[in-house]
Protein backbone atom coordinates (compact mmCIF):
# COMPACT_ATOMS: atom_id res chain seq x y z
CA UNK A 1 0.00 0.00 0.00
CA UNK A 2 3.33 2.24 0.70
CA UNK A 3 6.41 2.46 -0.44
CA UNK A 4 9.57 4.78 0.18
CA UNK A 5 11.87 4.30 -2.78
CA UNK A 6 14.43 6.47 -1.36
CA UNK A 7 14.62 5.52 2.32
CA UNK A 8 12.89 7.58 4.59
CA UNK A 9 10.21 5.52 5.96
CA UNK A 10 8.65 6.79 9.22
CA UNK A 11 9.03 5.52 12.38
CA UNK A 12 5.57 4.95 12.72
CA UNK A 13 3.88 4.31 8.93
CA UNK A 14 0.39 4.43 7.95
CA UNK A 15 -1.61 0.93 8.98
CA UNK A 16 -1.02 -1.66 6.40
CA UNK A 17 1.63 0.26 4.59
CA UNK A 18 3.44 -3.29 3.84
CA UNK A 19 0.20 -4.78 2.98
CA UNK A 20 0.07 -6.19 -0.31
CA UNK A 21 -3.85 -5.91 -1.22
CA UNK A 22 -5.18 -7.43 -4.40
CA UNK A 23 -8.41 -6.40 -3.33
CA UNK A 24 -7.56 -3.13 -4.41
CA UNK A 25 -5.67 -4.11 -6.93
CA UNK A 26 -8.42 -6.07 -9.09
CA UNK A 27 -10.54 -3.23 -8.16
CA UNK A 28 -8.44 -0.84 -10.12
CA UNK A 29 -7.64 -3.45 -13.24
CA UNK A 30 -11.42 -4.12 -13.66
CA UNK A 31 -11.73 -0.25 -13.77
CA UNK A 32 -9.70 -0.22 -15.86
CA UNK A 33 -11.26 -2.93 -18.48
CA UNK A 34 -14.59 -0.88 -18.00
CA UNK A 35 -13.31 2.07 -19.37
CA UNK A 36 -11.72 0.34 -22.37
CA UNK A 37 -8.08 0.12 -21.25
CA UNK A 38 -8.30 -3.69 -21.89
CA UNK A 39 -4.43 -3.98 -21.88
CA UNK A 40 -3.25 -1.74 -18.60
CA UNK A 41 -6.07 -3.46 -16.66
CA UNK A 42 -5.03 -6.91 -17.93
CA UNK A 43 -1.11 -6.30 -16.91
CA UNK A 44 -2.87 -5.46 -13.55
CA UNK A 45 -4.49 -8.67 -13.04
CA UNK A 46 -1.67 -10.84 -14.62
CA UNK A 47 1.01 -8.72 -12.13
CA UNK A 48 -1.21 -10.21 -9.27
CA UNK A 49 -1.22 -13.67 -10.89
CA UNK A 50 2.25 -13.92 -11.21
CA UNK A 51 2.75 -13.46 -7.48
CA UNK A 52 0.21 -16.65 -6.72
CA UNK A 53 1.72 -18.74 -9.58
CA UNK A 54 1.59 -21.44 -7.01
CA UNK A 55 5.53 -21.25 -7.34
CA UNK A 56 5.81 -18.17 -5.30
CA UNK A 57 2.82 -18.37 -3.35
CA UNK A 58 -0.67 -20.49 -2.88
CA UNK A 59 -2.83 -20.06 -6.24
CA UNK A 60 -5.78 -20.60 -3.93
CA UNK A 61 -5.16 -18.18 -1.31
CA UNK A 62 -4.55 -14.56 -1.96
CA UNK A 63 -3.39 -13.77 1.19
CA UNK A 64 -4.83 -9.78 2.55
CA UNK A 65 -6.01 -9.41 5.71
CA UNK A 66 -5.55 -12.92 6.45
CA UNK A 67 -5.66 -16.24 4.33
CA UNK A 68 -9.33 -16.83 1.91
CA UNK A 69 -10.00 -13.17 2.59
CA UNK A 70 -12.81 -12.02 0.70
CA UNK A 71 -12.14 -8.46 -0.76
CA UNK A 72 -9.62 -10.72 -3.31
CA UNK A 73 -12.97 -12.01 -4.62
CA UNK A 74 -13.39 -8.77 -6.64
CA UNK A 75 -11.46 -10.86 -9.37
CA UNK A 76 -14.48 -12.35 -10.39
CA UNK A 77 -15.71 -8.35 -11.77
CA UNK A 78 -13.00 -9.07 -14.64
CA UNK A 79 -15.58 -11.82 -15.60
CA UNK A 80 -18.28 -9.67 -15.99
CA UNK A 81 -16.60 -6.68 -17.54
CA UNK A 82 -14.95 -8.56 -20.01
CA UNK A 83 -18.23 -10.44 -21.22
CA UNK A 84 -20.49 -7.76 -20.56
CA UNK A 85 -22.91 -10.21 -18.75
CA UNK A 86 -25.28 -9.21 -16.26
CA UNK A 87 -28.44 -10.84 -15.16
CA UNK A 88 -31.88 -10.11 -13.44
CA UNK A 89 -33.66 -12.70 -11.53
CA UNK A 90 -36.42 -10.49 -10.93
CA UNK A 91 -36.85 -9.52 -14.34
CA UNK A 92 -35.56 -12.62 -16.35
CA UNK A 93 -33.27 -10.22 -18.16
CA UNK A 94 -29.99 -11.39 -19.44
CA UNK A 95 -27.07 -9.39 -21.42
CA UNK A 96 -24.16 -10.26 -22.67
CA UNK A 97 -21.60 -7.61 -24.27
CA UNK A 98 -20.43 -7.16 -28.31
CA UNK A 99 -17.56 -9.52 -28.77
CA UNK A 100 -17.00 -6.79 -31.86
CA UNK A 101 -16.25 -8.96 -34.79
CA UNK A 102 -14.95 -12.05 -32.51
CA UNK A 103 -16.79 -15.53 -32.15
CA UNK A 104 -16.71 -16.66 -28.64
CA UNK A 105 -17.58 -18.83 -26.37
CA UNK A 106 -17.81 -17.40 -22.72
CA UNK A 107 -18.96 -18.94 -19.34
CA UNK A 108 -21.76 -17.29 -17.26
CA UNK A 109 -23.37 -17.70 -13.91
CA UNK A 110 -26.33 -17.29 -12.15
CA UNK A 111 -27.85 -17.81 -8.56
CA UNK A 112 -29.39 -20.81 -9.91
CA UNK A 113 -27.83 -21.88 -13.14
CA UNK A 114 -24.35 -21.85 -14.98
CA UNK A 115 -23.37 -22.63 -18.15
CA UNK A 116 -22.21 -20.97 -21.66
CA UNK A 117 -23.09 -18.65 -24.71
CA UNK A 118 -21.22 -19.10 -27.87
CA UNK A 119 -21.54 -16.29 -30.21
CA UNK A 120 -20.98 -16.63 -33.79
CA UNK A 121 -21.21 -13.63 -36.51
CA UNK A 122 -23.30 -13.90 -39.10
CA UNK A 123 -23.51 -12.61 -42.82
CA UNK A 124 -24.74 -8.97 -43.10
CA UNK A 125 -23.67 -7.91 -39.25
CA UNK A 126 -26.03 -10.27 -37.34
CA UNK A 127 -25.00 -12.87 -34.67
CA UNK A 128 -26.22 -15.96 -33.36
CA UNK A 129 -26.14 -16.77 -29.94
CA UNK A 130 -26.11 -19.74 -28.47
CA UNK A 131 -26.78 -20.05 -24.81
CA UNK A 132 -26.63 -23.76 -23.02
CA UNK A 133 -27.56 -24.21 -19.30
CA UNK A 134 -24.94 -26.82 -18.16
CA UNK A 135 -26.04 -26.98 -14.42
CA UNK A 136 -29.33 -25.46 -12.74
CA UNK A 137 -32.03 -23.83 -14.35
CA UNK A 138 -32.48 -20.28 -15.78
CA UNK A 139 -35.35 -18.08 -16.51
CA UNK A 140 -35.24 -15.70 -19.18
CA UNK A 141 -37.95 -13.19 -20.63
CA UNK A 142 -35.40 -10.99 -22.53
CA UNK A 143 -32.15 -11.61 -24.21
CA UNK A 144 -29.64 -8.83 -25.30
CA UNK A 145 -26.66 -7.99 -26.39
CA UNK A 146 -25.31 -4.10 -27.14
CA UNK A 147 -25.99 -2.86 -30.51
CA UNK A 148 -28.30 -5.68 -31.58
CA UNK A 149 -32.31 -5.93 -31.50
CA UNK A 150 -33.43 -7.26 -27.97
CA UNK A 151 -35.17 -10.58 -27.85
CA UNK A 152 -38.43 -10.58 -25.77
CA UNK A 153 -40.57 -13.18 -24.81
CA UNK A 154 -44.03 -12.65 -24.04
CA UNK A 155 -43.93 -15.32 -21.61
CA UNK A 156 -41.00 -16.42 -19.15
CA UNK A 157 -39.02 -19.60 -20.72
CA UNK A 158 -36.87 -21.76 -18.80
CA UNK A 159 -34.23 -23.56 -19.67
CA UNK A 160 -33.20 -26.54 -17.35
CA UNK A 161 -29.89 -28.40 -17.40
CA UNK A 162 -28.55 -29.53 -20.41
CA UNK A 163 -30.58 -27.61 -22.45
CA UNK A 164 -30.16 -24.84 -25.43
CA UNK A 165 -31.22 -21.81 -26.79
CA UNK A 166 -30.61 -20.72 -29.57
CA UNK A 167 -30.98 -16.63 -30.74
CA UNK A 168 -30.66 -14.60 -33.56
CA UNK A 169 -30.23 -10.73 -33.04
CA UNK A 170 -29.72 -8.36 -35.93
CA UNK A 171 -27.73 -5.56 -35.66
CA UNK A 172 -29.13 -2.03 -35.44
CA UNK A 173 -29.37 0.25 -38.11
CA UNK A 174 -27.59 3.59 -36.85
CA UNK A 175 -28.33 6.64 -38.03
CA UNK A 176 -25.44 8.98 -38.81
CA UNK A 177 -25.64 12.84 -39.27
CA UNK A 178 -27.51 15.55 -37.48
CA UNK A 179 -30.59 15.37 -35.39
Amino acid sequence: MGTYPRGNRPQSPFPYCNEVMTGFEYTAAIGLLYEGELRDGLRCIEAVRARYDGKKRNPFDEAECGHHYARAMASWAAVLALTGFSYSAVTGKIQFGNPEGSNVKWFFSTGEAWGTVRITHLKKGDILAELKVIHGKLRLTEFSMKEYDTRIWKTAITLHENEDLKVELKRKSVIRGNV
